[in-house]
């Protein structure tokens, strides 16, 4: 199956704020180049990726203080690709109400499942279930 220009962004928004987590020492301009250059990167939406990864890396403290409180362990625990794709969904969550609740979290899970540990895709759903349940009371498809 091919994958979405949307899904790709998704990928390679998580896989910016991964680079993060894991060398604080890299520049923003830094990691957008390299994931710019990344293969396959002319398949994603640019702007969908520039959109996600820049605002949930500038929103990450908020971010966190959201998650925080959802984990079932100390936040220090967290494997930094669940970390990273709960960053980039609860940014889009609270920052993009353009995209429907179900889409944000079903596209988090797929990516969770390609990226993450064997059941971190549950991990993941969980918590952005509950966050979507506080963060979009009045969304439309949560009836």
């Amino acid at each position: 199956m091919k994958m979405s220009p949307r899904r790709r962004s998704r990928e390679f928004a998580m896989q910016a704020l991964y680079q993060t987590l894991i060398n604080r020492k890299a520049s923003v301009p830094e990691i957008l180049s390299g994931i710019r250059a990344s293969s396959g990167f002319h398949q994603a939406d640019a702007q969908l990726f520039e959109q996600i990864f820049l605002g949930a890396h500038a929103e990450r403290v908020e971010c966190m203080q959201l998650i925080r409180p959802q984990l079932d362990r100390d936040e220090n625990m967290v494997n930094p690709v669940e970390k990273s794709i709960l960053l980039m969904a609860v940014y889009e969550l609270k920052a993009m109400p353009q995209t429907p609740y179900p889409v944000v979290i079903n596209e988090a899970i797929e990516i969770t499942k390609t990226f993450g540990g064997s059941d971190s895709h549950k991990f993941v759903n969980g918590i952005l279930d509950k966050l979507a349940a506080k963060l979009r009371p009045n969304d439309p498809k949560r009836a």
